[in-house]
């Protein structure tokens, strides 16, 4: 029992490592030959787990050749364009100017069903108003509505709006984060000014938010978001 443990927990330690290396992609967004790869990596771990005869260093170094292979074939597809669309396809535009293409349809085995799913994923309803529909290597349906269908921007109506500023965290369960205060470029002063003003401290502080110009959130501990 004790040994089925320790190997299990060593397998996790350098799969996590090795998927790390390999980048944070979601399961969705992995191209053909990363999903390989991790379904072999699986297979691979699943071996010496069952089998507690099989050295567990030949499945630690049969992960890491796996890993080393894909990070090579990673660099390559960088450089070479031919490689890239081998291992990984090409997008194929499905619709242009709200006129579906049946023979792209076709080549990529894609039904009227899956089309119409995938639209209604991008909250596209009418294909009259899509003027281009590109179906992405990773199986994602990218959608351009034509530009009389497209929601109004501020830019459109000619409003001036001031630049958007990114809230941070300052404080967690009751310690400031240095770190953020730099990133912001604010002092401890000003937060604890902040605090004053809301007749609380540091240590009664669950959450605080801070932008760059001084405009904070406070949740105090105990208290409902």
């Amino acid at each position: 029992m004790i040994t089925s443990i320790v190997r299990t927990a060593i397998l996790y330690v350098f799969i996590t490592l090795g998927i790390r290396l390999m980048g944070k992609r979601q399961i969705g967004d992995m191209q053909p030959n990363e999903l390989v790869i991790t379904l072999l990596i699986s297979e691979i771990a699943a071996i010496p787990l069952q089998d507690s005869t099989q050295p567990l260093l030949f499945g630690i170094i049969a992960i890491f050749v796996l890993i080393i292979l894909e990070i090579a074939v990673s660099v390559l597809s960088m450089k070479n364009i031919f490689i890239r669309k081998l291992l990984n396809g090409k997008s194929i535009v499905i619709i242009k100017d709200g006129v579906i293409d049946q023979q792209a349809m076709t080549d990529v085995r894609m039904t009227v069903v899956d089309l119409i799913e995938l639209l209604r994923g991008q909250n596209v309803f009418d294909i009259s108003t899509v003027a281009f529909a590109v179906l992405e290597v990773n199986g994602e349906l990218s959608v351009l509505l034509k530009s009389k269908e497209q929601p109004a921007t501020l830019k459109d109506l000619r409003i001036e709006k001031s630049e958007a500023v990114l809230p941070l965290p300052v404080i967690t369960d009751g310690k400031i984060l240095n770190e953020t205060l730099k990133a912001l470029n604010v002092s401890e002063e000003m937060v604890y000014k902040q605090l004053k003003k809301n007749n609380t401290n540091v240590k009664k502080v669950f959450l605080m938010t801070m932008d760059k110009d001084g405009n904070s959130t406070i949740i105090n501990k105990g208290k409902k978001v």
